[in-house]
C-alpha cells in the first residue's frame, strides 16, 4: 500500500485463523490470477482496466473502500439502478426503482434501501471479489481496476430483464466492454432446462457482446431432484417430499418444478400420511393434457379425532412455448404437525424431471429439500441436473465451486469441490455447470450498512471515520465472481472477443488435477478456471498479429485501435528503433524505447493499415497496426 493511501484507511485490527487463510489471497493462485497482474511472459499485466462489471445483487454499500482504486483517489462505480428505492428518478426508459449516477449521488445515499432482503450484504461482497481493490489488505478482487454498475432486483422475469437492459444501455453509453454477475439462482421463475424469455433476453445480449457468468448453485449436498425414464419403467412414480427448511424465514412450504419430454404428458398427484405412512388424504390426479391452466385448492384429512386442511395450487402447462415440454409448477403449504407428504406421478413416456425446494412468501426460496423412499417400491432422489435459472441458460458461463489449494507446512490442502456446489448436467445432456473457481471460505468485502450479517470479521478497516469489515463466506456465488474478474482480465487483453468465443476460451483453458478427475464432469464442468490460460488465448485472438507469450518479442495491443496503441517488446533488454510506415511506403514517425512497452497514437492518423518496423540491433521485425 502506498504511503500516502494511509491518510484515508487505518487497519484496526487483523486477525485470520490457518483455516480461514486460503480465503480470497489463496483462490488468487489457484485461479493464475496472479501471473496475469504480473504481466509475466505478456504485453504487461492485465486488471481489468476499460472493462465495466455489471452485478445484479442486493446489499451494496457504495461507499465501500474497496470500491476506490488501490491509491484510494479513484472512485470506481459508474451507477446504480435500486429497483427496490421508490423514491426516483427511474432510469429512461423504465418506470421504477431509482437510478443514481456519479460519485457523488452514490455516496449521499451510501447504501441500497431496505427491501425484502433487510439490509443486506451479499451484493458488496460478490463484487469486491470481482473487482474490488483491496482497501490496504491483502483482500484484493481479480479485476481490480475495473470499473462497477450496481443493480439492486427484484427477483420477477421482467425486472431481470430490465436489469440486463439497463447495464447493456449504460456499457453502451461509456462504450465499454460489460460483463454481467448474477450470483443467485431459483427453480419457479422459468424453466428448468434454461429456456424462456430470460433465457432469450440472455442470448439477445450474449449477441450484442455482453458476457453472462452466474453461480451453478448450492444444492450439491441435497437430493432435491428425481428422475424417472417413463418409456423403461412405467410403474407409477412415489417419492416423499421433504419439509426439512422449516427454520428459512417466512416459509410457506415446499414447491415442486416438474417437466418431461415434449409430447408425453402426465399426470400428477399429492398424498398426506401419518407418521406411520398410512395414507390419510389424496388429492387425486391432474393431467397436463386435460388440466392445463392455474389450480388453486386445498384436501382435507379427517377422522374421528382430528380433521385438518392441506393448501397447494399449481400452474399445469400442457406444451410450454419457449420449449414445448409439459411442466408443471406445484406449490404445497406445510402441512401440519404429524403429516408426511407423498409425490405420485404417471406417464406412459417420457423422461421426467422434479425439483424440490422451499417456498417462502416472498417467492425467493431456493433451497433444496430431498426426495425420500421411506416404503418398498418408491424412489429416492438425487443431487444430479441441479441448475435452476439463469444458471441452466445455455449461452451463459455456469460457476462451481471448489476449496482453492493452499499449503500448510510441507502439506498441500484444498482443491476439492465445495459439497454444496450444485451438480449437472442440464436436462438435455449438455455440460453444466462449465468451470469452477474458489468459492468456499472466500473472505472479501461486507456492507457496513447491513442489518442481516451476523458472524465475524476476518479484518476490519476504517475509513474516512467509519468501520468496513471483511468476512469468509461460501457458496457458487462467490465462485461466480472469480470468473467474471478472470472475464473483465480477457476483455481488457481483447475487447474484439465476441461473448461466445469469451466461454470457449474460459472452458477450453481449464485446468485439469486430481480434485477434477476425481469428481468429473458434473461437478467440475470442463475443469477449474485459468485465467493466465484465458488472457494468453485471448490476445492470441487479437486483431491482425498473432501472439504467443514463447515466441513472439513484439506486439501491437490493442489492434485494431481506434486512438492509442501500445507496443510491447520482450528484447533482454536492448535499444529498439522503429518507423511507422503507410503502405505507400512513406515513413510517418519514428521512436526508440528499450525493455516494456511503448505507446504510440494515431489518433491523427487516417483509417487503414500501417506498417511498423523494429530493429533491436540484430533482428528486424514487421507489425500490421490497423487504425479503425
Amino acid at each position: 500500500m502506498k504511503k500516502f493511501a494511509l491518510s484515508f484507511i487505518i487497519i484496526s485490527a487483523f486477525c485470520w485463523n490457518m483455516q480461514a487463510q486460503q480465503l480470497l489471497h489463496r483462490a488468487v493462485p489457484d485461479g493464475r490470477v496472479d501471473s496475469v497482474w504480473n504481466g509475466t511472459n505478456l504485453p504487461h499485466g492485465f486488471t481489468g482496466e476499460g472493462v465495466i462489471i455489471g452485478v445484479t445483487d442486493w446489499g451494496f454499500d457504495y461507499t465501500h473502500p474497496v470500491f476506490y482504486d488501490s491509491s484510494m483517489t479513484r472512485y470506481r462505480v459508474l451507477g446504480a439502478w435500486d429497483q427496490f428505492r421508490t423514491a426516483g428518478p427511474a432510469p429512461e426508459g423504465f418506470s421504477y426503482g431509482t437510478e443514481i449516477i456519479g460519485k457523488e449521488a452514490l455516496l449521499k445515499a451510501q447504501c441500497d434501501t431496505f427491501s425484502i432482503y433487510q439490509y443486506g450484504y451479499h451484493g458488496t461482497h460478490v463484487s469486491s471479489i470481482a473487482g474490488g481493490a483491496g482497501a490496504g489488505t491483502i483482500y484484493k478482487g481479480v479485476a481490480n481496476d475495473a470499473e462497477f454498475l450496481f443493480v439492486s432486483i427484484q427477483l420477477d422475469e421482467q425486472a431481470v430483464m430490465d436489469a440486463f437492459q439497463w447495464l447493456y444501455n449504460m456499457a453502451k453509453k461509456e462504450q465499454k466492454r460489460l460483463v454481467i454477475n448474477m450470483s443467485w439462482g431459483v427453480y419457479y421463475m422459468e424453466n428448468n432446462d434454461g429456456t424462456g424469455r430470460i433465457a432469450n433476453c440472455i442470448r439477445n445480449l450474449t449477441d450484442s457482446g455482453v458476457v453472462f457468468v452466474t453461480s451453478a448453485g448450492n444444492n450439491g449436498d441435497c437430493n432435491f431432484h428425481l428422475f424417472r425414464d417413463f418409456a423403461t419403467n412405467s410403474d407409477t412414480l412415489k417419492s416423499q417430499f421433504l419439509f426439512d427448511n422449516l427454520n428459512q424465514p417466512n416459509t410457506y412450504g415446499q414447491a415442486i418444478s416438474m417437466l418431461t419430454t415434449p409430447g408425453c404428458d402426465f399426470k400428477f398427484g399429492i398424498t398426506a400420511m401419518d407418521k406411520d405412512y398410512k395414507t390419510r388424504c389424496f388429492s387425486g390426479f391432474f393431467s397436463t393434457l386435460n388440466d392445463a391452466g392455474f389450480i388453486d385448492t386445498f384436501m382435507v384429512c379427517s377422522d374421528s379425532l382430528r380433521q385438518d386442511t392441506i393448501r397447494f395450487n399449481a400452474k399445469i402447462e400442457h406444451s410450454n412455448p419457449y420449449n414445448q415440454r409439459p411442466q408443471v409448477l406445484l406449490k404445497v403449504e406445510t402441512p401440519p404437525t404429524g403429516y408426511q407428504m407423498g409425490l405420485f406421478v404417471k406417464a406412459d413416456s417420457g423422461r421426467f424431471h422434479a425439483w424440490n425446494v422451499v417456498e417462502i412468501t416472498t417467492g425467493i426460496g431456493n433451497w433444496g429439500d430431498d426426495f425420500k423412499a421411506p416404503l418398498t417400491g418408491w424412489t429416492e432422489g438425487d443431487n444430479g441436473y441441479g441448475l435452476g435459472t439463469p444458471a441452466a441458460t445455455p449461452c451463459l458461463i455456469s460457476v462451481a465451486s471448489h476449496l482453492a489449494k493452499y499449503k500448510m507446512g510441507a502439506a498441500t490442502r484444498g482443491g476439492e469441490i465445495s459439497d454444496f456446489s450444485s451438480a449437472g448436467p442440464n436436462v438435455d445432456g449438455s455440460v453444466k455447470p462449465e468451470i469452477s473457481a474458489p468459492g468456499s471460505n472466500v473472505v472479501s468485502a461486507i456492507s457496513s450498512f447491513t442489518t442481516r450479517y451476523n458472524g465475524s470479521y476476518t479484518q476490519t478497516i476504517t475509513f474516512k471515520e467509519r468501520s468496513y469489515g471483511f468476512a469468509a463466506l461460501n457458496g457458487t456465488s462467490m465462485a461466480s465472481p472469480f470468473v467474471t474478474g478472470i472475464v473483465a482480465l480477457m476483455l481488457q487483453a481483447n475487447p474484439y472477443l465476441t461473448a461466445d468465443e469469451v466461454k470457449e476460451i474460459i472452458t477450453s483453458t481449464a485446468y485439469q488435477d486430481y480434485d477434477t478427475r476425481l469428481s468429473g464432469e458434473t461437478r467440475f464442468g470442463y475443469g477449474k478456471a485459468n485465467a493466465y490460460g484465458a488472457v494468453v488465448e485471448a490476445l492470441k485472438r487479437n486483431g491482425t498479429q498473432p501472439f504467443s507469450p514463447a515466441e513472439n518479442k513484439y506486439r501491437a495491443y490493442p489492434n485494431p485501435t481506434a486512438d492509442i496503441c501500445h507496443v510491447s517488446c520482450v528484447n533482454n533488454g536492448e535499444q529498439v528503433s522503429a518507423q511507422l510506415y503507410d503502405l505507400q511506403g512513406r515513413m510517418l514517425r519514428s521512436y526508440q524505447w528499450g525493455q516494456g512497452v511503448q505507446s504510440i497514437s494515431l489518433q491523427d492518423l487516417p483509417q487503414g493499415m500501417y506498417l511498423l518496423r523494429l530493429f533491436d540491433g540484430k533482428t528486424s521485425t514487421t507489425l500490421k497496426v490497423v487504425k479503425n
